[in-house]
């Protein structure tokens, strides 16, 4: 069972975090083996999330993202069968998970930039990332129409 992971952080620090953690590194081989390991300590999805439902359209490998609405927060456990593709959706829930809807909504995402991602990832590994941003967005508006 995935470990619940409420961030006292802002989206704005995590993503600086990243950032930060990513400018000691120099070497592109360096930063996907970072990316690796994150994604080896992505806490495990509950099996039962294993479904069509979750899985993200638009990534080359398979990318499973599943919601928890918990005390006005979302709260997102996901897996891949992809080392890498597990790495970036693990970067992605760091930063975005914890937060209350309106916060994902509101956030501007620019750690991707920031950090060269977007210009080291082969174009489907790309969209895959931009799909499971574009993901978490719509699973943000969602909850944030139920709330009201």
């Amino acid at each position: 069972m995935a470990t619940e992971h409420i961030s006292n952080q802002t989206i704005e620090e995590a993503q600086q975090e990243i950032i930060d953690e990513f400018a000691f590194l120099t070497d592109w081989m360096d930063k996907y083996e970072m990316i690796i390991q994150m994604g080896k300590e992505l806490p495990a999805i509950d099996e039962k999330y294993k479904v069509p439902e979750n899985l993200i359209k638009g990534c080359q490998s398979q990318v499973w993202l599943h919601a928890d609405f918990k005390e006005g927060k979302l709260i997102f456990t996901a897996d891949s069968d992809a080392l890498i593709t597990k790495g970036l959706v693990a970067l992605v829930v760091s930063v975005l998970s914890g937060h209350t809807p309106k916060e994902i909504i509101a956030s501007d995402l620019h750690f991707v930039d920031d950090i060269g991602l977007k210009s080291h990832l082969s174009p489907t590994r790309s969209n895959g990332l931009l799909s499971m941003l574009k993901q978490i967005k719509h699973y943000a508006i969602a909850f944030n129409t139920l709330q009201h």
